[in-house]
C-alpha cells in the first residue's frame, strides 16, 4: 500500500475512532505463593483489576519478611502477608502503613488448627490448656505463629515462656516435626492439618479462630505510594473488594448446620485459584476446601487486633520503638472491623 493512501485514507478514519481509556497503571503486588492470598488470584483472573485501570503483578516471596522489606525497598508497591515482630518494628519506623485486612481466624472456621503429634496425645496432651511444658514448632521468633502460640498460652491461662519454642524456618517443616513426633505441638493450617489427622499422624486439639480469633494476614503499603498514588490504592482496593466478595460467596457461606456451601460459584473459583497454586494436582479441589481461610467482608481490618498484636511483640522485647501504634494505620483506602 502506498504511503500517500495510508496517509490520505487510514490515518483520518484512525483519528475518528473512539478514543479508548488511559494506558493501564503498573502496581506490583508482593505476596506468598500460598492458597492464603486467594481474593487476589480471583480479582485478577476476573479482570477487576483491569477494570479499574491498573495493570497488576504478582511479585511472589517464601516468606512475610522478605515481602515487607521488598515494600520498603521500592521492589514492590502493595504487600500482603502475615503481621511479625520484623514487619512492626520496620512499620514503626514510619516506613509502611497498613492500610487493609486479608486473612482473618474467625470462630466457627476452621483455618489454623493446633495440631499435637501422637506421642504427646498419647502421653496426656489431649486439650490445648495442657501445651504448656510442651515443645512447640514455629516458623521463626516473632513470626505469627510465635504470635498464635502466645496469644493461646494467654487465653488458656499458661505461661508462654513454658513453651520449648523449636523455629523450623518452613511451615512445611513445622507440620512434619509433629507428624514425626520430633515437637510436641505446632499451629498448621487445616489443607495440612486434616490429612495428618485423618490418616492417623497427628491429633487436632482445636482451631486457633475459636480460641484467639485474629487478623493473621493484612494489606500494607508505604507512605510514599500513599502520597503520591492515592487514586490508584484507592482503584487497587475497590477491585480487591469484589474479588473478596467473590471469595466470600464461593467458599464463606454456611448451611443451617454450619458447615461450607459448595455450589459452582465454589467450582468456578476453585478454577481461577488452581491457576496460581496446585495447578494441576488431582487432588486440588479437596486441598482448596480443606484450607480456604476466612476473609471479613469489603477486606476489612481489625485494628483492635492489630493494636493487640502490637502491645504483645512489645510485651516479648520483640518490638522495640515507643511510637504510637496507630501511626502505623492509614484506614482510608479500606473499611474496619
Amino acid at each position: 500500500m502506498p504511503d500517500w493512501f495510508a496517509r490520505r485514507w487510514l490515518l483520518p478514519g484512525l483519528l475518528c475512532l473512539p478514543l479508548t481509556a488511559e494506558a493501564a497503571e503498573p502496581l506490583r503486588l508482593g505476596l506468598l505463593h500460598t492458597l492464603s492470598p486467594a481474593p487476589f488470584y480471583m480479582a485478577q483472573e476476573s479482570g477487576y483489576f483491569r477494570d479499574e485501570g491498573i495493570d497488576l503483578t504478582f511479585r511472589f516471596f517464601e516468606a512475610a519478611q522478605p515481602i515487607a522489606a521488598a515494600a520498603v525497598s521500592g521492589d514492590v508497591d502493595v504487600g500482603v502477608t502475615a503481621l511479625t515482630g520484623g514487619f512492626f518494628n520496620l512499620a514503626e519506623k514510619g516506613t509502611l502503613k497498613v492500610i487493609g485486612g486479608a486473612l482473618h481466624e474467625q470462630k466457627g472456621y476452621e483455618g489454623s488448627a493446633i495440631l499435637a503429634s501422637n506421642a504427646a496425645y498419647d502421653a496426656g496432651m489431649t486439650d490445648i490448656a495442657k501445651l504448656g511444658g510442651h515443645s512447640f514448632a514455629i516458623t521463626q521468633y516473632g513470626s505469627s505463629f510465635h504470635y498464635m502460640a502466645g496469644r493461646i498460652a494467654e487465653a488458656k491461662g499458661f505461661d508462654v515462656k513454658s513453651l520449648t519454642l523449636r523455629p523450623l524456618q518452613q511451615i512445611s517443616n513445622m507440620a512434619a516435626a509433629v507428624s514425626t513426633g520430633q515437637v510436641d505441638a505446632t499451629i498448621a493450617i487445616a489443607s495440612q492439618a486434616k490429612p495428618l489427622a485423618a490418616s492417623g499422624q497427628a491429633h487436632i486439639l482445636g482451631w486457633a479462630g475459636d480460641v484467639v480469633p485474629y487478623q493473621i494476614t493484612a494489606v500494607f503499603t508505604t507512605p510514599a505510594m500513599i502520597g503520591t498514588k492515592p487514586d490508584l490504592l484507592r482503584r487497587f482496593a475497590k477491585a480487591y473488594q469484589r474479588g473478596v466478595a467473590d471469595y466470600r460467596a464461593a467458599f464463606l457461606r454456611l448451611d443451617a448446620q454450619g458447615k461450607p456451601i459448595v455450589d459452582a460459584s465454589t467450582d468456578a473459583a476453585i478454577s481461577l485459584i488452581t491457576k496460581y497454586v496446585f495447578t494441576g494436582d488431582p487432588d486440588a479441589r479437596n486441598k482448596i476446601l480443606n484450607g480456604v481461610g476466612y476473609y471479613d467482608e469489603g477486606g476489612a481490618l481489625d485494628v483492635a487486633d492489630v493494636l493487640d498484636q502490637v502491645r504483645w511483640f512489645k510485651e516479648q522485647g520483640l518490638v522495640k520503638g515507643e511510637g504510637d501504634p496507630k501511626s502505623m494505620l492509614d484506614t482510608r483506602f479500606l473499611p474496619v472491623r
